[in-house]
């Protein structure tokens, strides 16, 4: 498609663009857990654990049961493991991912005096935790500026024109060296709803898109 834009691209006005844009969508889910008051380090990354490969929708709901009966580490491993099992109902590989916080909960009790790790490294020392889930536990949970990547930040920075790359891991490393600091948290929690419900990965909503006059639309061969 032919580059429409019409304008310099503005980081700070597209921020301001999207959070209008975004304000009427449901929130990415991590951030709407934190809003709920599941804002604990802990918290944070069992969420941010869960969420790999389930939808929103259901990380929210299997989040919110779990945390019901057990939401310090604590109380996490007092569960039976069936029953961890069961609240993670609907979570995409739910029993490999028990066995995974029911590991991290012991190791953050007996080789951290019951605190989750405050940094890159000890985090993806957990089995289970790769830098993605690191970097979003780090921002929400911590309130560090970390830039959590998955398949919309990559697609739409990218689509953009904002970086150049092939993988999210890329992404992470490009977006490091130009995005601001202030927007590092801020990027997933606003690019997630903006790409499940405007710039979709198949024929994104162009015309409604309060960015189309600075987006180059990289990639795009059709559009709405």
């Amino acid at each position: 498609m032919d580059d429409p834009s019409s304008e310099p691209f503005d980081i700070d006005e597209v921020f301001r663009r999207l959070r209008r844009a975004v304000a009427p969508f449901p929130k990415a889910a991590m951030f709407d857990l934190r809003e709920q008051g599941f804002d604990s380090p802990f918290e944070q990354l069992v969420g941010a654990l869960i969420s790999v490969r389930t939808r929103d929708e259901t990380t929210l709901v299997a989040c919110l049961r779990l945390f019901a009966e057990a939401r310090t580490p604590e109380q996490l491993l007092a569960l039976d493991d069936a029953r961890l099992v069961e609240l993670l109902q609907g979570v995409g590989f739910r029993e490999v991912k028990a066995r995974d916080l029911k590991e991290i909960a012991r190791r953050i009790l007996q080789e951290h005096q019951g605190k989750v790790p405050d940094t890159l490294e000890g985090l993806t020392a957990f089995r289970g935790v790769g830098p993605k889930i690191a970097a979003l536990t780090l921002a929400t949970g911590f309130g560090q500026p970390a830039i959590c990547v998955d398949i919309h930040v990559h697609r739409i920075t990218n689509r953009w024109g904002y970086v150049a790359t092939r993988t999210p891991e890329k992404t992470a490393e490009a977006l490091a060296q130009v995005l601001p600091k202030r927007y590092w948290i801020e990027i997933n929690e606003r690019l997630v709803p903006f790409g499940k419900f405007l710039c979709t990965a198949g024929r994104p909503k162009c015309s409604a898109c309060p960015l189309r006059s600075m987006c180059r639309q990289v990639g795009v061969e059709a559009s709405r």
